[in-house]
């Protein structure tokens, strides 16, 4: 059966509008994915029909949303295929999925002198964590190299692995560069000295099919908002013995099992780490947003977005002074350029006035920023329901740029 993109389309609302008094061309989905229809029914089914707290309640209205909620956990669970559902955190974000690990698992188990292992190519919530929780307690943040194409230099990775590595914390898929890291390889290396692993999979999760078994990974953290999700929406998958073993992140209601002044038990997995009220209706949000990538199938749409992703590549090769930043061999749809003489800033704001959304920045990547030598690039990021006739818009507009600026 061939690709639906027609029918994708039609399933977003936002992509009719008009930007300018143009149609919009979306291509900033490595930031965050626009929402389809499916996705906003169920929350406003949520808050119009079903919506009160989760857990305690035994009136009508809490078992229903609580149900809903709990469903929406066992969708994630089948998703990435976790063997149980206490593996299933629910938090805000990949952000704070890797400040949960930080603050629970790092501190509780690392100590001064040991070693936490990162990339070149990593989002600043994978670095800055690190960062905080070498300056608490003393652990030593290192850095594996990239190469030039935007690539892990896996045997330099390799040699900074010894045993005061604690800790592997690599990003899945570069929201920078596009770059898909070995993951397996990286996971083997480590696992072969007793070195657990968190993967970031912010940008894999919305472009390819994930399971956390077959990895064999020890955490995987991702966002809700960049899975055609509600925003503030997240989860960290943990392996169950792991997770027993770490302390609660946050104090507070639904984590506990008794209070009294005296001492306080904390409530098992998955609830020991979801203080406070969640966010209910956008969780549940998040699992039709899975529902809905689950129907199309994740094989289709990383076939769909890898054939974008050459075509817009080929495109640009041909465009004189369009320098491509990250050209890994292993890439995910993303496409981060500099234009020569032409500040990414001006590129951005330019295409705006065309109707196309890009992003222009460092992309939360000051390292990788450095390591190229620019301040920063714009970035066209292709989801499953962008097309060839807007990445045709977009070298248009580029064309056009290049001509305005001489």
């Amino acid at each position: 059966m061939s690709y639906p993109i027609e029918q994708i389309r039609a399933d977003f609302p936002i992509l009719g509008e008009k930007i300018r008094n143009k149609p919009l061309v979306y291509l900033d989905n490595a930031a965050s994915c626009q929402k389809p229809q499916a996705v906003i029914d169920a929350i406003v089914h949520t808050y119009s029909h079903e919506y009160a707290n989760i857990h305690r309640g035994v009136h009508t209205l809490s078992v229903k949303a609580t149900d809903k909620f709990e469903a929406a956990r066992e969708k994630v669970r089948a998703f990435i295929n976790a063997k149980s559902d206490k593996e299933i955190i629910f938090v805000r974000g990949a952000t704070e999925a890797i400040n949960l690990v930080a603050q629970s698992f790092g501190k509780s188990q690392l100590k001064a002198g040991d070693e936490i292992v990162i990339s070149a190519m990593e989002h600043h919530a994978n670095i800055v964590p690190w960062q905080m929780l070498c300056q608490q307690i003393g652990a030593v943040l290192k850095v594996a190299p990239i190469n030039q194409q935007g690539e892990l230099l896996f045997d330099e990775f390799e040699s900074l692995l010894n045993a005061n590595t604690k800790l592997v914390a690599i990003t899945h898929m570069s929201n920078a560069l596009g770059t898909i890291n070995p993951v397996e390889n990286i996971i083997a290396a480590a696992h072969a000295k007793n070195i657990p692993v968190l993967l970031d999979g912010a940008q894999a999760i919305p472009h390819m099919a994930v399971d956390v078994q077959a990895l064999d990974c020890d955490f995987y953290v991702f966002s809700g908002h960049k899975l055609y999700g509600p925003s503030g929406t997240g989860v960290l998958y943990g392996k169950q013995a792991l997770l027993e073993a770490m302390p609660p992140y946050q104090g507070g209601g639904d984590m506990i099992r008794q209070v009294t002044f005296e001492k306080t038990t904390y409530a098992g997995l998955p609830h020991k780490f979801e203080a406070g009220t969640p966010a209910i209706a956008e969780i549940i949000g998040l699992g039709a947003a899975i529902d809905y990538v689950s129907a199309i199938g994740m094989d289709k749409i990383a076939a769909y977005e890898a054939e974008l992703l050459d075509y817009a590549t080929e495109q640009a090769r041909e465009i004189k002074g369009l320098n491509i930043i990250g050209q890994a061999e292993h890439k995910g749809g993303i496409l981060s350029f500099t234009l020569d003489h032409i500040h990414p800033h001006d590129i951005g704001t330019m295409l705006d006035s065309l109707g196309i959304a890009v992003r222009a920045g460092h992309h939360c990547a000051m390292p990788v920023m450095d390591f190229y030598g620019v301040p920063a690039t714009a970035r066209a990021s292709f989801a499953m329901y962008n097309t060839r006739q807007e990445i045709d818009v977009l070298m248009q507009g580029i064309k056009s740029l290049i001509e305005v600026f001489g």
